[in-house]
């Protein structure tokens, strides 16, 4: 590893303890360490490779384009890749499993039982619908409104949801790559 490498951890960025880089510390770094950034955003490695490789990006914005590019389509091993790394809502985040997820659930107040009950139980009719973990961008919104949206999403036909949760991976990737990577 680099001078700069290591000061960026994988450790640093799971314990989500406000390691951020400049653009163009993270276009010089090993590709290496590059994708160790990049990895915890978005657990996919077509994704993180397409990323790393067409570095050198002149400005955030061709930075968020090619991370937005790489996440529209994901395969179905892809999609599972990524989501076997996100936790249940409300449920305890290990931090080698999502590093970002805690912080991410943190306005959820799921530490009320009763809330905690319920997104429990609805966790349950989702995964039930369609055989996998609710996947939202949790950040920023309340349990009501995670619940809400819950309960539209449990309206959706197979093709639709599909689509919905490679968005929210998405949303979810240039959330937590815009958090590290600083113009």
């Amino acid at each position: 590893m680099g001078g700069f490498a290591g000061k960026v951890t994988r450790t640093a960025i799971r314990t989500h303890d406000g390691v951020q880089m400049q653009l163009g510390a993270f276009n010089a770094m090993p590709d290496s360490d590059a994708r160790s950034v990049l990895e915890p955003c978005l657990g996919v490695s077509r994704w993180v490779d397409e990323v790393v490789c067409a570095r050198p990006y002149a400005e955030l914005a061709a930075l968020t384009a090619q991370a937005t590019a790489s996440a529209r389509h994901l395969t179905d091993q892809e999609l599972k890749s990524a989501l076997s790394r996100h936790p249940r809502l409300g449920e305890a985040v290990a931090p080698t499993e999502a590093p970002y997820s805690a912080h991410e659930q943190a306005g959820l107040g799921v530490s009320d039982h009763d809330a905690a009950r319920r997104l429990a139980t609805d966790n349950r009719r989702y995964e039930e619908r369609f055989g996998q973990v609710f996947l939202i961008r949790a950040a920023g919104r309340s349990a009501a409104e995670v619940s809400t949206e819950l309960e539209r999403r449990l309206g959706n036909d197979e093709a639709s949801e599909r689509r919905e949760v490679v968005r929210e991976l998405r949303e979810i990737a240039l959330r937590r790559l815009q958090q590290v990577v600083q113009p």
